[in-house]
Formats: C-alpha cells, sequence, structure tokens
C-alpha cells in the first residue's frame, strides 16, 4: 500500500477495523525502504489512524473493571 490513508476514509471504521488495519500498515512500514514515498505514506497513514483510534475511545469510553 502506497497511498496515503486519510481521516476521512477512517471516520466510520470500528475500533476492531481500526486496529487491525493498524497492524496491516504497521508491517508494510516496517518492510519499506527508509524514507521512500510507501514509508512516508505508511507514516501518515499509522498517524490518521491513531487519532481515529483516539477519537472513537474518547467517544466511547470502555465501562471500568472492577
Amino acid at each position: 500500500m502506497s497511498s496515503l490513508i486519510t481521516a476521512w476514509e477512517l471516520q466510520n471504521r470500528t475500533e476492531k477495523e481500526l486496529c487491525a488495519l493498524f497492524r496491516k500498515v504497521s508491517q508494510e512500514a516496517a518492510q519499506s525502504e527508509p524514507g521512500s514515498p510507501e514509508r512516508r505514506n505508511a507514516i501518515a497513514s499509522l498517524e490518521n489512524i491513531n487519532r481515529a483510534l483516539n477519537t472513537l475511545r474518547t467517544q466511547y469510553p470502555k465501562p471500568p473493571r472492577f
């Protein structure tokens, strides 16, 4: 995957989908060449996925465990 994943593409995904996508893009980033466009897009995509996860978790926090 060399294309950037935008916030728009992530906004209706579930936490499970976002986590799976984060793992996939992380693996792709690790396999890409340092400084390459693929690596830059992967890192930017990971940042967008992380923001989407944080937003989702803030809107719908899990109940505390006792």
